[in-house]
């Protein structure tokens, strides 16, 4: 399993240039992922955010355990963390890949707007098992809003880019919200309820007022309110997403530090009791490990 941590490492890994910023980037598909990764099955985890516009022949993603088929036009959404595989038939013809992708560092939307609402968003559920087709007018709106990113990320930066890089891509998944409605106003949910019970779990936990008294979650509590064993519960979690359940309860506390560091007047200390710690310096070391910044570094970013 390749796994990819910045949007820098992402380029060089495609044979793509520097991109012009580092958190994030808007790609041409057909230059991406060229034929000496193409030939094998490639399983990647990203940690960042891809929504893609993209058509490519005789290409087969693997998105969890769901297939995807990009021989026609689609739109896909991954969140951090999640598993993916490409695996190419180059046997009976050359691969043709066209369109776009977006990759979207979490720490770019931190202390905005989106940061509170991104993953309000379904599509990007591994429940969702079926990507967005698009009509050929739904796919050019889509595609007018991706260049207008692609050329504020361009650009020189000054005051209002993040603003306006930011509002872009809210635009962009509201119309994807609608075209969602639209296309799967009947559909079910695929077979991963666990992980979604688990984000729900996980969710209601970290927003509860006594976790000072609770503490953090464990594996144990976790697979025991989901009603399966820990070590299943880690099996399935890292088939799904390449981590064990423990990985992604770390995840989601990082998580929810960033966004008190980013969005609050709380301290350190007083985050880190918050969030269930005994200690400030265990609160500290373990975010320091997440995002190689202690949270006075992550916090003196956004200032």
């Amino acid at each position: 399993m390749k796994h990819i941590r910045t949007i820098s490492e992402f380029h060089e890994y495609t044979n793509l240039p520097k991109p012009d910023h580092s958190l994030i980037s808007v790609i041409n598909v057909a230059n991406a992922l060229p034929d000496s990764h193409s030939s094998n099955s490639e399983q990647l985890v990203l940690d960042f955010y891809s929504i893609a516009v993209k058509r490519m022949h005789n290409v087969k993603i693997q998105y969890g355990q769901q297939p995807f088929d990009f021989n026609e036009g689609v739109m896909s959404f991954m969140s951090p963390k999640q598993v993916f595989s490409i695996t190419s038939d180059i046997k009976n013809e050359v691969v043709k890949k066209s369109g776009w992708a977006i990759y979207i560092h979490p720490d770019f939307i931190w202390n905005t707007s989106l940061a509170k609402t991104i993953n309000n968003y379904n599509f990007w559920d591994y429940t969702l098992n079926e990507a967005l087709f698009l009509s050929e007018k739904e796919e050019a709106s889509i595609n007018h809003i991706i260049q207008n990113i692609r050329k504020e990320t361009q650009s020189n930066i000054d005051k209002f880019s993040k603003h306006i890089i930011i509002s872009q891509i809210e635009t962009l998944l509201n119309y994807a919200d609608r075209f969602y409605s639209r296309q799967f106003i009947t559909r079910e949910k695929s077979n991963h309820q666990i992980l979604e019970d688990f984000e729900i779990l996980i969710n209601d936990y970290f927003n509860r007022e006594n976790l000072i008294d609770l503490g953090l979650p464990t594996v144990q509590y976790i697979a025991q309110q989901l009603n399966v064993s820990p070590k299943y519960l880690s099996s399935l979690f890292q088939t799904l997403t390449g981590q064990t359940t423990q990985q992604l309860i770390h995840d989601k506390l990082i998580e929810k530090a960033k966004e008190k560091l980013s969005t609050s007047q709380l301290t350190v200390s007083e985050i880190s009791y918050s969030l269930g710690f005994e200690h400030i310096q265990s609160f500290s070391k373990l975010f320091k490990i997440k995002t190689n910044l202690s949270p006075k570094e992550f916090r003196q970013s956004f200032n």
